[in-house]
This record gives structure tokens, sequence and C-alpha cells, in this order.
């Protein structure tokens, strides 16, 4: 019987595949309504879909582990000793896996005492006996051993489960020159650390490989022991042992007593009911979809392969043409020329400069090969530069590198990275592909990491500009209402207002920046010789070994918290020591550690300069969970501001050449006006409308005396309580942070909560909502999601409230921010002024002035920044103006 004839029996290794899914996908971007995890049970049938739909099985099963425990850790318990606990998120995931798998028509086989692969190798054994083409899909290398010419292994690649590799007798012959029996034989030398079976000491898999090809077999090889020379030939015979127990080990049992066998595998109808039930608990609409079609569309008994490694698109994929002159700008008449109808756009880069630009309506995609004399791009030019709606894949990226060579970029209405972002802030990943695969189901062939030439197969940035038109708008239609307003209205328009203030960058002080980069380097080396003669000898101040072996043995110190290697020597740990523990070395050590931490900031600026003077950081829209701008590349957001060096280094940051002045402003106690407005306290908004000290105002109120006789004590006390209400500081952490007895803090919260209880009621329904919504919003609807509120495991759940506590707060400072830098800068372009917004830096914003602007500039930034919300209580805004980061300070 031919292959094609055979009916293909398709075998998967449960837990292999769903912990590569696992740690593919993001764990905070799939979390169901209750709390639960599932990025694991997504990508794991994200996988099967593409597997069935290309290899179409007559016959399907897959396999899981019980346990950990089998007859193999009877044997030697320590095997795979070496792999950590299990994720707290992979918790609960794989019941629903094999939940879903029923629902879905797909039988799951598990045995006592054995693992998963030892039933895919009786499976394969059987079904090659019984006639069937076998396909094996595992993780795990010892897999190998069971390719023949009727077993082919489905191997994934290190990017998850997306792409396998395909493993015939040939491809596991090319990879590792032996026949794939005598995979273990190699294996049982070499040792395999992720089953903690150590090999022979300096064998390595060359060796392994010629030993067996020399002499046939691992037995034959231990026999031949006494002709093998030199070191390798000592350590064989002195270790044999380990080989021979490897190999006992990894070779996979063919003759488990299963309760099917091949024949009862054979592809069953979904139960589509059961389906839509479970698909709508785990919140996969996507890949409900993708259930449902297959079910409609396959013929479970068809014949026929098709490549795994083969990219699943849609069939309307265009053609890509490369256009230039008269076809390009007729092109763009015919598909560019709709207000209605966005395109889409991707820039192909070649370092830093630009090779090509992809665009692309539904229905046709186009290249255009870039060139710098542009004399043929008339028509393009004039297309990027007008209000045509365009979307793009990290739009800021594309439009620095059109705005460096020359071509304006205008109309952008999409970022399907912002708006993958606003959909799940809290995912790590923002590549093309994943959000496709994620969001569309569907896979885009990547260049392997390990190869040095990349392969032919990669999409180009037509069809990268065709994916990112149709992903966006999958991702708008998943936003909520509120979400969709804050992509457009603000995350959108600010991608343009981010980019120019990435190129423009800040002048600096260079000399200024070297001189006290010196200064710095003398004190920590002085430091540092203070230190060692405290001790009597030199070490390494920034070894935590080291640093263990003199605090907690030669100095004999109270120990701080365990770590896997030891006692943390980290700065909240020794600074906490100091306080009570107080002792020269430790002082001058985390005096040291300031100094060489503030050294090391000021030598990132210096090498960030560029030829012009002026330091361009890039701002990550997409870095945080809460809304907030970050910055880095360097980050201009870590200099510390009350430390007198931090002042000195903010100094260096000065106004241009031809610009008059900087002057900053920043919003006052932005975070406590919001909880004012957000909790409706009568009091906090009294305070604020009537232009209080806000810390005073509450202290008298607390304490129970008049304004005026709040100590600085008093209101230091108050100003930690009132911010760290808002980030679920507790009782004990305030008794910490203050250095007084908890008693004192509890009673201290008590009376806050008694005298300002809408805080209090605020305070703790924000959580409880949160927990039955599954999010938090902000004033202006920007959702952030909380799963993990629902979340069996204590210590998740609880960091859970605490972020949930602060998100509306934290998450409206940093709306209210964006839509102030929106409307300076549009107020600064509407009167065609000469003076830019230079920084953003948490609550403040940092503008260049030129000269004869600094009124009306003023004016401006007062004006917008106080008005960019409309709340309860106002914003107030403290502008100064001073030659520098610092002298304009206020």
């Amino acid at each position: 019987m031919s292959d094609e004839a055979k009916p293909t029996l398709l075998v998967i290794d449960g837990h292999s595949l769903a912990f590569r899914a696992f740690y593919a996908l993001p764990v905070d971007s799939f979390v169901n309504r209750e709390g639960q995890h599932t990025n694991a049970i997504h990508g794991f049938i994200s996988m099967l879909l593409s597997l069935v739909k290309a290899e179409k099985p007559t016959h399907l099963a897959v396999a899981f582990d019980i346990s950990r425990f089998s007859f193999r850790t009877r044997e030697y318990p320590e095997y795979k000793g070496t792999r950590s606990e299990t994720p707290v998120e992979f918790v609960g995931q794989i019941p629903l896996l094999q939940e879903a798998l029923h629902s879905m028509g797909i039988t799951t086989i598990t045995k006592e005492d054995f693992e998963a692969d030892d039933i895919l190798a009786t499976l394969a054994v059987r079904g090659r006996a019984d006639g069937y083409r076998v396909l094996v899909v595992s993780g795990d290398r010892d897999a190998i051993q069971m390719v023949n010419d009727d077993v082919t292994l489905l191997y994934p690649s290190a990017r998850g489960v997306s792409e396998l590799t395909r493993y015939d007798r040939d491809k596991v012959f090319e990879r590792y020159g032996i026949e794939p029996h005598q995979y273990p034989e190699i294996a049982a030398l070499v040792g395999e650390t992720s089953d903690n079976l150590i090999g022979i000491d300096k064998v390595g898999e060359k060796t392994a490989v010629k030993w067996i090809n020399l002499y046939g077999s691992l037995d034959e090889v231990i026999a031949h022991a006494d002709d093998i020379k030199g070191v390798v030939g000592d350590k064989l015979r002195e270790q044999k042992d380990r080989a021979i127990r490897n190999r006992r080990l990894n070779r996979l049992v063919t003759d488990v007593e299963l309760p099917v066998g091949p024949g009862d595998l054979d592809r069953r109808p979904i139960d589509e009911a059961a389906v839509r039930e479970l698909f709508d608990k785990l919140q996969f609409r996507t890949l409900l979809e993708r259930v449902l079609k297959l079910a409609e569309t396959e013929n479970p008994a068809g014949a026929g392969t098709t490549t795994v490694d083969a990219v699943e698109a849609p069939s309307g994929l265009p053609v890509v043409r490369t256009l230039v002159d008269e076809e390009l700008a007729f092109w763009l008449k015919k598909n560019a020329s709709d207000p209605a109808a966005p395109v889409g756009l991707a820039v192909e880069y070649g370092g830093d400069s630009i090779v090509g630009l992809g665009i692309s309506s539904h229905d046709e995609s186009a290249y255009i090969p870039w060139a710098t004399g542009r004399g043929d791009y008339v028509a393009l030019e004039a297309w990027l530069d007008d209000s045509t709606p365009k979307v793009l894949h990290d739009a800021k990226r594309a439009y620095k590198a059109l705005s460096k060579a020359g071509l304006p970029l205008t109309g952008i209405v999409g970022d399907t990275r912002v708006a993958a972002w606003l959909l799940r802030p809290g995912r790590t990943s923002f590549a093309l592909s994943d959000l496709v695969y994620e969001q569309l189901g569907e896979t885009l062939p990547v260049g392997d990491p390990n190869q040095l030439v990349p392969t032919d197969d990669q999409i180009g940035v037509a069809t990268e500009a065709w994916y990112a038109l149709r992903l966006s708008e999958s991702l708008v239609e998943a936003l909520d209402e509120g979400s969709r307003s804050v992509l457009t209205d603000i995350e959108i328009p600010l991608v343009r207002v981010l980019g120019d203030m990435e190129l423009t960058g800040v002048a600096t002080d260079r000399p200024a920046l070297a001189a006290l980069s010196t200064r710095l380097g003398e004190t920590a080396a002085g430091l540092a010789t203070d230190a060692f003669a405290e001790i009597g000898r030199e070490v390494n101040l920034g070894s935590p070994k080291q640093l263990q072996e003199v605090l907690f043995e030669q100095l004999e110190m109270p120990k701080t918290r365990a770590t896997k290697t030891g006692y943390s020597t980290d700065a909240a740990s020794l600074a906490d020591l100091q306080e009570k523990h107080p002792h020269p070395f430790l002082d001058l050590l985390l005096k040291h550690r300031d100094a060489t931490k503030l050294r090391q900031i000021i030598d990132t600026l210096e090498k960030a300069v560029d030829d012009n003077g002026r330091i361009h950081t890039t701002y990550d829209q997409t870095g945080t969970t809460t809304g907030r701008i970050s910055s880095v590349d360097p980050n201009l957001q870590n200099i510390p501001v009350k430390a007198a060096v931090g002042r000195e280094i903010r100094a260096a940051f000065v106004h241009g050449p031809d610009y008059q002045t900087l002057l900053t402003a920043d919003y006052s106690q932005i975070e406590m006006r919001i909880m004012a407005h957000l909790s409706g306290d009568e009091g906090l908004i009294t305070a604020f409308n009537e232009g209080e000290d806000l810390h005073r105002f509450v202290g008298a109120r607390i304490f129970g005396v008049e304004p005026v006789d709040v100590t600085p004590a008093m209101r230091t006390k108050v100003k930690a309580m009132s911010y760290g209400l808002a980030y679920g500081l507790s009782a004990f952490g305030l008794s910490k942070q203050l250095r007084i007895e908890s008693s004192e803090a509890k009673q201290l919260m008590t009376d806050y909560f008694t005298r300002f209880g809408a805080v209090r009621d605020y305070l703790r329904n924000v959580v409880e909502k949160a927990r039955e919504d599954g999010y938090t919003e902000t004033i202006f609807g920007r959702r952030r999601p909380f799963g993990d509120l629902r979340s069996p495991n204590r210590v998740v759940r609880e960091n859970a409230e605490r972020a949930a506590l602060n998100a509306p707060i934290q998450g409206s400072a940093a709306d209210i921010m964006k839509i102030a830098m929106l409307g300076v800068r549009a107020e600064l372009d509407e009167r065609e002024m000469a003076s830019r917004v230079l920084l953003q830096v948490h609550d403040e914003m940092i503008v260049e002035v030129a000269s004869g602007e600094l009124d009306v500039v003023g004016d401006i930034v007062r004006r917008r920044m106080s008005g960019a919300a409309s709340l309860k209580v106002p914003l107030d805004v403290s502008v100064g103006t001073g030659p520098s980061w610092d002298a304009a300070a206020h």
C-alpha cells in the first residue's frame, strides 16, 4: 500500500506541547473571567487545528502524563529532578485542555506508571504494524527513536508550537549522523540535561556519534572501552554505569497495555454544544470560529498531506506586485482614495535606512523598492503626507524612519502594536507574527534565529501591510467602546508627538557630565578604600557571595532574608540592616553603591550623546500596564530628583543654542486629586478646592489639631499613608516605612478612614468591582484586565488586588498627561510656534522655548495641562523656567 493510500494516525504528547505553548504565549494575555490562565490551552488547540488541517489525520489521540512519577523515578529518584516547580499559572490548564479535546471528539490517553512518550511509542509500533502512516508530535528528543520508514516525528521549534520540524529517517541522519533507533545510544553517552541524566564526562555529541558509527551500539562501545585511548577513554571506563543506566531509562516502552488501539482512535464529530460552552468559559472567540469552521469543511476520512511548515494563510492572500512610476500612481489612485477604507503600510528597514515600502488594501498588495533619488515617487510622497487613513504595525518606528528620509507621514489611524497593548496591557510580546497567530489564528513564516542566512519563505513587507490591515480590524473589534476611544483619541495621535520628541532630543552639557562622572568615580574609589580599611582586606563590593562572607561571617551581622544563594545583599535588605544594626563598613558600602549607580547613569547618558550634542531617548508607548509612558535607551525617568547629584545630572540637560530657555511644568499631587475625584470624599475635595496644603489639612483632622499645629512629623506620616493607601499599603508596610510600631500605624489608618470614609469605601469597592467585572477602568475608559483577582493562588490574587487598587488612579493620571501633551503640541502647531515639547517624565513636561515665545508658551502649557480633564477638584500645574532642567525646577 502506498503512503498516500494509508490511513494517518496522529499522536501527540499533551504535556510536552502544552508546556511549549505555555512558554510561547504571554501568560497575562490569556486569563478568563474566572481568573484561570489559558495560554497553554489556547496555544495547544491553535497548533492542533493547524496540524489537523495540514495533515488530515484519519485517527488521532493525545497522551498525557499523570504525574512526574513513573517506573523510571522508582529506579532513579533523581530522574527529571532538576526540573523546576510547575508555574502556578499553568496549574489547572491540563484538565481544561483535556475537557476541550473531549468536546472536539479527540481521545486522550493516560497510563499510571508510564510517561506520555511510552504511550506514543506503543501506538506508533502498533500503528505501523496495522498499516498506518504514523505522525508523532512531541517536544521530547527521546521521541527521535520512534522514527522509521512509517513513523515521522514533528518536533516544535524554539519559538513554540506554531512551527514544527519534520524528522524522517533522512532528516535524523542529516542532523545527527545516525539512524533514529541509535539516538538513545548517543543520549546515553552524552546525557540528557532536561531529564537530569548525567552522561560520560568529556563525551560530547560528536564523540558519541563517532563511537556509535564505529562500534554499532552502546554495548559494543563499552565492550571496546579498553581500545579507546586518552582521558575520554578513562572517563568511559570509570563512568560506563552512567551510560548503561541512561540507556535503560531513555528507552521508550513499546508494549504498554492501553485501553485503546490505533483502530479505536478514528476521528469523531465534535460536540458543538459542549465546544461552545467550554470555549465561552475559556473566552476563545477566535478559536471557537476555527473549530466550527474546520468541523464544517473537513472530511475526517480524507487522504493526502501537506507540509507542516507551510504557511497557514487565507486563500485570499494577495499576490504582491512591485510597483514604481505610473503603475504606482495608478495603484494609489485605485486603492487609496477612499477616506473610509484604510490602507496597510509597512516599512522594510536596512539598519537605520529605508529599503522598501509595502502597501496593501484588502485585495491588492504592492512592494515599492526605495532609492535615494526619489524622482519617481511623487505620487507616493503625496499619499504619505495626505489624510488617507493608514494602518501600521509599530507606527512610531515607521514615522521616524520616514521622517529621517524627508518623508512626512500623516493619516495614521491604526497601530496594531498599540491596539494589542490596549487589549491586553500585560503582554510582553508585540511581534506581528505573535499577534496574527493569537488574534487571527494564522501562522506567519519567520526566519529561524539559528540560521545565518534567512530562508526564502519569510513574508515581505507588502504582506506584512496586508496582515496589519486585517489585524487592526480584528483588534479594534475586540476592544470595548471606552478603550477604542482611548486608542483613537489619545494613543494614535500620540504616535506622532512622541516620534517628534525622540527625533528632536534634548541638548546636553557634555563637559559637565564628564566632570561629574570623574568626580563620582573618585568618590566611589575613596569609599571603597575606606570600606576595605574597616574589614582589613579588599573584596569585590559588587559580589553578593563575597559580601555575604564579610557581613554574616566576618562581621557576624544578623542574617537578612534567605535566597537561593545565601542571604540577600540587595539595597532594601542592607538599608534595613544598617537601620537596625549600623556598622561603618555597611554605611560605606551603601554610599559606594549610590555613587557607582549614579556614575553608571551618567556613563549611559554620555554614550547616548549624538554629534549635535543631543540625547535621544525612546519612549515606549506600550511599556507599562498602567498606561504611563516609559523611557529607554537611555532611561531619562530614573534620574533621582531628590539627591543632590541627581540634580547635578539634570543641570546638564540644557536648551539648545537657538532657544531662549527650558520650561518645566508638572502636576501637583495629581494622584491624590484623582483619588478625591473618584472617591467623591468631601473632605479631600474641600481641601483641594480651597487651595489647602493637602497633607496639613488631612493631618489636622486625623490628629485633632489646628492646621498650623500640624508638625513636620505628623505631615510626613499623613503623606506616606495617603499615597500608600492608593497602592494597597498595609499597616505593617506603613509601620516599616515610617519606622513606627504596627499598632500606631494601624491606629493611624483607622483614624484616617474615620475622617475620610469615602476614601475607605472607594478603595474597598474598586477591587470588588474589578473582581466582578474582570477589569479596572480609568476616567477616560482605558481598561486593564485583572483575571488574577479570581486566582486560587493567594499570592497571585493578593498581588492583583494591590495592582487593581491603584490602576484607575495611575491610569487616569497617564491619560491626563497624554491629553495635555496632545493639546500643547496641537496649539504650538496651530500658532506655528518654534517652541517644542522635548521630554515627558512621570507627571512633568519639559518644553524648549524659542526666543520671544515664553509668555505665550507658558500660557499654553498651563491652560492645556490644567484643562486636560474635568474633575471635581482643580488640576494644579507648577511651571518654572531656566537654562537647564534643574534650574527650571520649581
